[in-house]
């Protein structure tokens, strides 16, 4: 994939080096069984997160913008959908409800794919949201506590409690919880933990229309990206850049996705608007959910990959349960902060 301009991986050579020692722990974590072990686990953590996004989303009087419809992965040759096949075989393993369907039945459920030609796979339980934004506004209305909108540059122990500094900032806390995603590391490190957190850059094309042309996420596996019907606006999503936080956005990415949704919809014109964001990726694909082993003032809770959305929830529910004293019965183990 490295070497295909038009793959849905890719590296920028300028990050390559820094990039080493995470590229060499997850070609280890992607052996046979730590690769077993942590599909495992990921199955472990998502088994809860579609009930919990239900009451969630009910609680804060949002529950119109889940739609519970399914997803659905495209193949686009018989090799692909023979080696989709397996795949799913080895999801069924892990408790994971999917079933492979034919192009008619492909046309039946998404009849603007009526031009789509090959076998698909889709996994009737999942939930996808309609507006990822107005979900988290609506969580933050509902939240009932001051939100501080700064950015914390220096966190070190002060006496018992956690002291957190910044441009304007200066709070004193009993109990921080890390969850900055992507930028986790720099704060983590200033208290000694040395977490294994790299940067998958991920890349966003929005068309606004009436009708999105879908009725839930599509997944052409070969391209490596998702087509979203959203609120108003059709979403091509996906892919990986793995480049860190400090380089430019890449052009060549997103006029991939572009392409990419234009082999679906030919007649798309262009993009109304992209960009491009930070997805915190550890080496196991498994989040960083616990606390610290330096500090016992800190929670960690990030490096969630391409499924924080999806998993907030869970990972909210453990960390209350830290915070108040609760034993997690070794729910944290595959997560714990110093595995690595």
């Amino acid at each position: 994939m490295l070497f295909d301009r038009a793959s849905p991986l890719a590296i920028r050579h300028a990050a390559i080096a820094s990039l080493a020692p995470w590229l060499l722990r997850f070609a280890w974590q992607s052996l046979p069984r730590q690769a077993a072990r942590n599909a495992a686990a990921i199955a472990g953590l998502l088994a809860g997160a579609g009930p919990m996004w239900r009451e969630l989303a009910g609680h804060i009087g949002a529950s119109a913008l889940l739609r519970e419809k399914g997803a659905i992965y495209l193949y686009d040759t018989d090799k692909a959908a023979q080696a989709g096949a397996r795949d799913m075989a080895q999801r069924r393993d892990l408790g994971v409800r999917v079933e492979m369907i034919s192009t008619a039945e492909l046309h039946r459920l998404e009849p603007g794919l009526c031009n789509v030609n090959g076998q698909a796979a889709i996994f009737p339980d999942a939930i996808f949201m309609t507006d990822p934004g107005r979900m988290v506004c609506a969580l933050a209305k509902a939240a009932g506590v001051p939100i501080l909108s700064h950015r914390v540059t220096r966190l070190a122990l002060c006496g018992g409690a956690m002291m957190l500094e910044g441009a304007g900032l200066s709070l004193l806390a009993r109990k921080v919880v890390i969850a900055a995603g992507a930028h986790s590391r720099a704060l983590a490190a200033q208290i000694g933990d040395r977490i294994p957190l790299d940067t998958e850059r991920g890349y966003h094309v929005e068309w606004d229309m009436e009708s999105p042309r879908l009725g839930r996420p599509v997944c052409p596996v070969s391209r490596g990206f998702y087509l979203c019907p959203m609120e108003g606006r059709l979403r091509a999503a996906g892919t990986v850049e793995l480049g860190g936080l400090t380089h430019p956005p890449s052009k060549a990415r997103v006029e991939l996705l572009v392409a990419g949704a234009r082999a679906i919809f030919p007649d798309l014109p262009a993009p109304d608007r992209d960009w491009m964001g930070f997805r915190p990726s550890m080496p196991d694909s498994l989040p960083v959910i616990g606390q610290s082993p330096n500090c016992a003032g800190v929670i960690h809770a990030f490096g969630h990959g391409h499924i924080g959305m999806t998993l907030a929830p869970v990972t909210a529910r453990m960390v209350c349960d830290i915070v108040g004293g609760r034993s997690l019965a070794g729910a944290c183990a595959p997560t714990r902060p110093g595995r690595f």
